[in-house]
């Protein structure tokens, strides 16, 4: 009797780790299909930005708009429009889920006003500035904003005392050397104008999103992931265009009339909005399936698993501009191919101890001796 109580406790128990691994599993696949997403938003909402009355922005003629106004004002533009594009996806999605009051209520908590700080942080200042570099500068700002979780483990440890080890010193080194290898490529003759520039403000996009992860982090630690991802978007975007976009209206053009029209003109062509529409449903993914997949394998790896947009990014940015739309430019040199590589492994080196992959291969290989 001992011994069948014994044999059915071992089993449920390694029924149980077995559960326990597929769930892990899954979790680090969404986690990885969230940087894969990440990528294609950054190639649609920047192919979006090529068409319909943008080509006229960006045109030879330029439509008559100063160098601030194109660099700056429609850079925040093309933010806004993608983040409340995905708000709206966001927004749907929880509607379709029954949970579209919750979203109304959790605005009041103060979980809620924790999500809020954290998008206006990520959105107006760090969203813009990666829109803004990313048409400087082109894909190759991308594996430099992946610097992100470097910054947050660095912050964490500044803001919240949280633990900063040797390991993870290794990484956020491993980090920065793939960044420098990044930027080497923009000094020299060869370097396009205003890379280093688009470089620079590239890496404000990965301040602003690695102190978002900090604040973020007891946000959604107390609220459903759909609903977290809902008040992040719908504040993003409508903080930049309520506040940024006025802002800026007001110092580089004519005032805020002159913002306000220029939102009712991106938001009135069909061309480019078909192109936001994707991207908002690419980033609004992408954030659904880091969150999830976060709450299934922790956050640490999931964080590494979504900093492997340091790579799709790039990747997809070829595909769809370079291959699909036929535009020149975005091509990559094989160092930034191999630094993004770098910058993957750095990544995950601050998640987790990278032995512990081959650990558990050991271990499982002995349970099955």
């Amino acid at each position: 009797m001992n011994e069948k109580s014994g044999m059915a406790n071992s089993s449920a128990i390694a029924a149980k780790r077995q559960l326990a691994a597929n769930f892990r599993k899954k979790g680090i696949s969404i986690a990885l299909f969230s940087g894969l997403m990440y990528g294609f938003y950054s190639a649609f909402m920047t192919l979006g930005m090529k068409k319909g009355v943008w080509a006229d922005w960006y045109g030879d003629n330029k439509a008559a708009l100063s160098a601030l106004v194109i660099t700056y004002l429609l850079g925040a533009l093309g933010s806004a429009v993608n983040d409340t594009c995905s708000a709206v996806w966001a927004m749907l999605h929880a509607i379709m889920k029954g949970k579209g009051g919750d979203f109304f209520r959790c605005l009041k908590t103060k979980p809620g006003k924790v999500m809020i700080l954290a998008a206006l942080i990520g959105g107006p200042i760090a969203s813009t500035a990666y829109v803004v570099g990313l048409q400087m500068a082109g894909s190759i700002v991308i594996p430099i904003t992946a610097l992100c979780p470097a910054i947050g483990a660095i912050l964490g440890r500044v803001l919240f005392k949280q633990e900063l080890n040797k390991r993870m010193m290794a990484g956020i080194a491993i980090c920065v050397l793939s960044s420098f290898m990044i930027g080497s490529t923009s000094i020299g003759g060869d370097a396009p104008k205003g890379m280093f520039l688009g470089l620079c403000i590239a890496f404000i996009a990965a301040l602003g999103w690695g102190f978002e992860g900090c604040v973020a982090g007891y946000g959604t630690s107390m609220i459903d992931s759909d609903i977290g991802i809902t008040i992040r978007q719908a504040t993003s975007g409508l903080s930049n265009l309520l506040i940024l976009l006025p802002i800026f209206g007001i110092i580089f053009g004519d005032g805020v009339g002159f913002s306000a029209n220029l939102v009712g003109q991106a938001f009135t062509s069909g061309p480019s909005m078909i192109f936001f529409a994707l991207s908002g449903l690419c980033a609004f993914v992408s954030y659904m399936c880091w969150y999830n997949g976060n709450s299934m394998c922790g956050a640490a790896l999931g964080m590494a698993c979504n900093g492997t947009y340091s790579f799709w990014g790039p990747f997809c940015c070829w595909i769809v501009l370079g291959v699909f739309a036929g535009m020149e430019g975005w091509s990559l040199p094989p160092i930034a191919w191999i630094s993004a590589i770098t910058m993957m492994v750095g990544i995950l080196t601050i998640a987790m101890n990278p032995l512990d992959l081959f650990r558990k291969k050991e271990a499982k290989s002995n349970e099955a001796a």
